[in-house]
């Protein structure tokens, strides 16, 4: 005889047993109409066990905590004898869920979303998350400026109790900024402050930058440059009053007013300094960018400050805080500062951790640190530190961190957290013009070979006009404190018939062998030797100049050649260059044990201005020069050519310089000078991503022959746009240069790339 005791689950919300029973020992306890439940999480959530006394109230317990787990729609409990039946109705699971017109978002990342409100594959269904599920996708719609989304959900019953959830999306068309006014304004132009945003009406670059897509965090973002444009002009008393987003009726356009109060404009005063100056004061007093009598800066003052924290990290002091407090005179406009220097405890270096590599060995990186643990913290060292990883071009980002040990005042530790990017690379260089159409060359090498910091690379050329098998290693540290050593190994054929330079071919073999010496921080020697056997063929084609050097010198050359250079690098990184210069200087020696007799030198100089904190200006030059001694000439073969993207864009690869008058040949000279100018920026509407970096550039570049004269006026002048994309693929550099004085026989190739496939 079976005794119902409860009706449902829901029932035990609001009664007690729906038929009363005396109570009884449980012998035995057996559930029914479980299909995707184990029987043992049923019994690990009810309340009663064999050999309990079941009651009216225990019934009444073991129901509501049943129906508290979420898995049961229904279900009763049943006695036949001494044993108590559990039957129960699950509830279904979620077998799959779709969506049907979505294409704004990826389905992986919506269902990510979705996981988080508690709706996701294989998880029990419960009809009450749908609505949270409904707001959460169309409130990732109203993110990207879908103000318009509709959406509708079906649950379709499956076999074996489950169910299908479908998201029917109608996302509608973007809503766009209309307007944006700027109320208050009265100092400046509204259209000036304006550009100050990254929020725009629509405009051409619009369907690449999204700019014209209102967002909260980008409105924020402006309204902050827009405080920081008043602040840093003297307007102190600057306030944003409100900000006010409206959607038209049909939500496809928005209106953005500002609402602001603009101030009086302040002047500074004076500028003191109060504290602990552990420094002399005439020392951080050169430090002070703020000056009386000038229009009040915020970000002169904060310059200040943070270059008098830096000089107190330079002697230890890694907590230093140095705070300017004004005192404002409404009546004067005037504004006076005092900054007070609280220095802090000195502190020095626990522990140097290194996390992040995961292919480049601690040593790599380590053996590049200037602060030492168990010293004094030294903040320069620690920045020139991060500069010295960055530019071992092994990491795509590398940040250093000082956080304090706890339990201490006086030690931190020094975290430098890098992230590894692909250091080989298959290169290929590519040019086209409507002569020549597309030209190729191509390389492997590895940057960082299995983790060691050492250099190998195979140059693979089997182009039409050239063919080059070389074989390069490099090992930075061979020895402890930065000796580096590497060879080269070459065999190398050209055929310039049909290139711009004159026809000649050549076949070379060559070895040679090269060391490096760190002579300072920044400084640094290197010096080699190799070998050279060529052996030249010319054609009725080839200039008459150089059929005569072979005539009077020989098929046959051989060349033992001592080089030499000295350079000097402050560049802040090899990625994403802000600030610094680079300075060569190089020479090259053809010794006796060799037929030939020729010397080479060359200068070049690069600085970076920042301009902003993602801007800059990057300045470059370049001069070389030669000649042969001892009564020999200059190999041809050695001479200096220009144009293409590494020196002169715009122009044909080689293409400036002395021509042959009889073959139209190009052949170069024994002077080059090179020249370039280009603004940096970051690609717009990509935030702090700096794997793309665009540029607008100005070249100029001249070759010169031997006993021609070097006049300024011969350069040749170039200006264009340029794209360096660090891709997953490896690095891409584009440019389009248009020539601004090219002569008649000069050879202009506008558009010019290099790429290379990482791995």
């Amino acid at each position: 005889m079976k005794i119902k005791l409860l009706a449902s689950l829901v029932g035990a919300l609001f009664a007690t047993a729906a038929t009363a029973f005396e109570p009884f020992i449980v012998k035995d306890i057996r559930v029914e109409g479980i299909q995707r439940t184990e029987a043992g999480t049923v019994f690990n959530y009810l309340p009663v066990r064999v050999g309990d006394k079941l009651t009216d109230d225990a019934a009444a317990q073991a129901i509501k905590a049943l129906f508290a787990t979420g898995f049961f729609k229904d279900g009763r409990l049943e006695i036949e004898g001494q044993v108590l039946v559990v039957v129960l109705e699950e509830r279904p699971a979620i077998a799959a869920i779709d969506f049907v017109g979505m294409k704004s978002f990826k389905k992986e990342d919506i269902l990510k979303s979705l996981k988080d409100v508690g709706l996701a594959e294989s998880r029990i269904f419960d009809r009450s998350l749908m609505e949270r599920a409904e707001q959460e996708l169309k409130r990732q719609y109203l993110g990207q400026g879908h103000y318009a989304a509709q959406v509708t959900t079906t649950v379709t019953p499956l076999e074996r109790n489950r169910v299908g959830i479908n998201f029917a999306v109608d996302e509608g068309e973007k809503a766009k900024i209309k307007q944006i006014n700027i109320v208050g304004a009265k100092a400046f132009a509204e259209s000036d402050l304006l550009e100050l945003f990254s929020l725009r009406t629509p405009n051409w670059l619009s369907w690449y930058t999204k700019n014209d897509q209102y967002s909260k965090q980008k409105l924020s973002g402006d309204l902050e440059n827009l405080r920081s444009f008043y602040l840093d002009r003297g307007y102190l008393e600057f306030a944003v009053d409100s900000t006010q987003v409206s959607i038209s009726p049909d939500k496809q356009d928005i209106f953005i007013t500002i609402s602001l109060t603009e101030g009086e404009r302040y002047s500074i005063a004076s500028v003191k300094l109060a504290g602990e100056l552990l420094l002399p004061e005439d020392e951080l007093a050169k430090l002070v960018s703020v000056k009386p009598g000038e229009t009040y800066s915020r970000q002169k003052l904060t310059e200040t400050t943070k270059a008098i924290t830096d000089r107190l990290g330079n002697e230890g002091y890694a907590f230093a805080n140095v705070n300017a407090a004004p005192e404002v005179s409404k009546e004067k406009q005037q504004v006076d500062f005092t900054i007070y220097v609280d220095p802090g405890r000195r502190v020095n270096v626990r522990r140097i951790n290194v996390v992040g590599n995961t292919r480049s060995r601690d040593v790599v990186i380590r053996r590049e640190l200037r602060q030492v643990e168990g010293a004094w913290y030294e903040g320069d060292k620690v920045n020139k530190s991060r500069s010295r990883v960055d530019n071992l071009g092994y990491f795509d980002e590398v940040t250093v961190e000082t956080p304090a040990v706890a339990g201490t005042t006086d030690q931190v530790d020094v975290n430098f957290k890098v992230r590894e990017k692909a250091t080989g690379n298959v290169m290929i260089g590519a040019g086209f013009s409507s002569a020549e159409k597309v030209t190729l060359s191509g390389s492997v090498q590895q940057d960082n070979l299995f983790g060691s910091g050492k250099h190998v690379g195979v140059q693979i050329n089997t182009s039409k006009y050239a063919k080059t098998y070389a074989l390069s290693h490099t090992d930075p540290y061979y020895t402890l404190d930065g000796i580096s050593r590497g060879f080269d190994i070459y065999r190398r054929t050209i055929q310039t018939n049909g290139l711009s330079v004159g026809a000649y071919d050549a076949n070379s073999i060559g070895a040679g062998v090269r060391w490096g010496l760190p002579i300072s921080e920044d400084d640094y020697v290197r010096f080699g030797l190799s070998f050279d056997s060529t052996r030249l063929t010319t054609y009725s084609t080839t200039p008459v100049a150089w059929q005569n050097f072979v005539t009077k010198f020989g098929e046959t050359s051989s060349t033992l050649l001592l080089s030499g250079a000295w350079t000097r690098n402050t560049i802040d990184s090899r990625i994403f260059p802000m600030k610094g210069s680079s300075t060569a200087l190089s020479e090259e020696v053809s010794l006796p044990g060799g037929t030939m007799r020729f010397i080479r030198a060359s200068i070049q100089h690069t600085r970076y201005f920042p301009m902003t904190t993602d801007q800059a200006v990057m300045v470059s030059a370049e001069y070389g020069v030669g000649g042969g001694y001892s009564g020999r000439e200059m190999p041809f073969t050695k001479n200096y050519y220009a144009g293409g993207i590494g020196s002169v864009r715009g122009f044909d690869s080689a293409s400036l310089g002395p021509v042959d008058t009889a073959t139209g040949g190009r052949l170069g000279g024994n002077r080059r000078l090179t020249g370039s100018v280009e603004y940096l920026f970051p690609m717009p509407g990509m935030g702090k991503d700096k794997t793309v970096r665009l540029g607008a550039f100005l070249d100029a570049g001249q070759v010169w022959g031997l006993g021609s004269k070097m006049n300024l006026s011969d350069l040749r002048y170039s200006m264009g746009v340029s794209a360096n994309w660090t891709s997953p693929f490896g690095p891409l550099k584009f440019s389009f240069g248009k020539p601004l004085n090219a002569k008649a026989d000069d050879k202009v190739q506008h558009m010019q790339f290099t790429m290379g496939t990482a791995f």
